[in-house]
């Protein structure tokens, strides 16, 4: 499988806002193949009253957006890299509170880092977890209140359960015209906005070998509708944007649901070698909403690196339902990174 080179953008140590020298100290795990890297240290203090205004001061003080940028450019990072911040929760409700990053800023969600969240609480003693039994991590991201359902055997972790916020179909059968030629595609909320469309009508299969492909066609959409009425959140408009374009095949009913394969192009061209949490939870409203998948119902939903997260609808809500899906994070390292004054590279830079 083999990459196409769209841009290089680098940005020199003397553009950085960092102290001199920067040490930040990480957490990796993946999900399903995903990366997640969660800072502990090195971080100055992100300003807020919430989790979502801190998410703007972020975005906003480039004390803060370096370290993102630092850790998702090469040569630390990569073009499809993710991670977080930990804040502050917004109250007493919950264990924690984060931001979520990526090579091209801040999102509003993410399933596989709630995931991997739920085993670094439990494992790092954050919080207490039994032995035996589920442990709830309770997380306030910014776009609600989620859990992460931590369950264990033997102190061993066996399956960690995402329960999301409430999520809905927005708009279905939006017509729209692409280099591919006209298509309809759905779109629906689950912490995020996502596109949906069945990539046989691109007459295209969700395999490595169609990952140009898949990622050219991927961000067209999300472009076309980034802007639109379909993209607008309908409450706050920080949450508003597309911010992925779901490419799904499907695999069949099973016996206790349906099975589908999917690749998720997020923010601006990036792949999740995972399922998508969120995106997972955003396909099981609109699944829902077609009379595809019923309550009792589990959605098989592989990635397209063969991976694979299980979906269901935990609660029937006035405007949708409350998702809940189910994966697994690994450990991968714990690193620390530095920003030296002489680095030639400076920030790094990106492919893509």
């Amino acid at each position: 499988m083999q990459l196409t080179l769209f841009a290089l953008r680098a940005t020199r140590r003397n553009n950085s806002s960092m102290s001199n020298p920067a040490e930040i100290k990480t957490i990796d795990f993946h999900t399903a193949g995903e990366p997640f890297r969660i800072v502990l240290s090195g971080v100055a203090e992100i300003k807020g009253d919430s989790v979502l205004s801190r998410r703007a001061y972020a975005q906003t003080t480039p004390e803060i957006d370096d370290v993102r940028k630092l850790l998702c450019h090469e040569p630390r990072g990569h073009a499809d890299m993710y991670g977080c911040f930990l804040v502050p929760p917004n109250d007493d409700g919950a264990d924690l509170g984060v931001l979520f990053w990526h090579k091209d800023g801040f999102s509003t969600a993410c399933g596989h880092g709630t995931i991997a969240l739920g085993e670094w609480a439990v494992r790092s003693g954050k919080v207490s977890a039994k032995d035996n039994g589920i442990t709830p991590v309770t997380i306030d991201v910014p776009s609600g209140r989620v859990t992460a359902l931590v369950e264990r055997v033997n102190g061993v972790t066996q399956a960690i359960t995402f329960r999301n916020v409430e999520s809905y179909v927005v708009s279905q059968n939006i017509a729209i015209e692409t280099s591919r030629g006209p298509l309809k595609v759905d779109v629906s909320w689950g912490g995020a906005m996502y596109v949906s469309l069945d990539a046989a009508l691109l007459n295209l299969s969700v395999t490595p070998d169609k990952y140009e492909d898949l990622i050219s066609i991927g961000r067209e959409i999300k472009w076309l509708l980034n802007d639109s009425p379909h993209a607008q959140h309908p409450t706050d408009s920080r949450l508003s944007g597309i911010y992925g374009t779901i490419i799904y095949e499907n695999l069949g009913r099973a016996d206790n649901g349906i099975h589908q394969r999917n690749v998720t192009v997020f923010a601006d061209g990036e792949v999740d070698r995972s399922p998508c949490g969120s995106g997972t939870s955003a396909r099981i409203a609109l699944l829902h909403a077609e009379g595809k998948l019923a309550e009792h119902e589990t959605l098989i939903h592989d990635s397209i690196v063969g991976s694979q997260f299980l979906g269901k609808i935990a609660e029937i809500t006035a405007h949708g339902l409350i998702p809940e899906v189910s994966g697994r994070a690994s450990l991968m390292g714990e690193h620390t990174f530095y920003l030296e004054e002489n680095d030639e590279v400076g920030l790094g830079f990106v492919f893509r």
